[in-house]
């Protein structure tokens, strides 16, 4: 089988899609919290407790023993996807409910598996 090499075979540089590129690129603040995101999601049970979130709301409790782990365990991994702004809270009484922030993150957590699924 024939390897496809990743680079090219000569050096001429293409200054106008440098340029369209260099105009087009991410600042700082938005590449980082990008970063941060997609490190978020590269968890296992970060990504697991999205997953269930994208089809009904549940508190702690009920996020923990779908996990199987400690519910000091799923706090800390809410507390992180609260504070990427993936996810928000709501307190009934004694009971807090977690669900997915807005449309977006079940988007991109949809698409992903989508995109492995191909």
């Amino acid at each position: 089988m024939k390897r496809i090499k990743d680079t090219c075979d000569c050096r001429i540089i293409h200054d106008e899609k440098v340029e369209e590129a260099r105009q087009r690129a991410l600042d700082d603040t938005a590449t980082d919290e990008l970063c941060q995101t997609f490190k978020a999601l590269g968890d296992p049970s970060r990504l697991k407790i999205l997953w269930a979130l994208n089809h009904q709301e549940m508190c702690v409790c009920d996020i923990a023993a779908f996990l199987g782990i400690t519910e000091s365990a799923v706090s800390h991994q809410l507390r992180l996807l609260r504070t990427l702004r993936l996810v928000k809270n709501r307190r009934a009484g004694t009971i807090l409910y977690y669900r997915l922030a807005d449309d977006h993150v079940s988007q991109l957590v949809s698409i992903a598996l989508e995109h492995i699924q191909e």
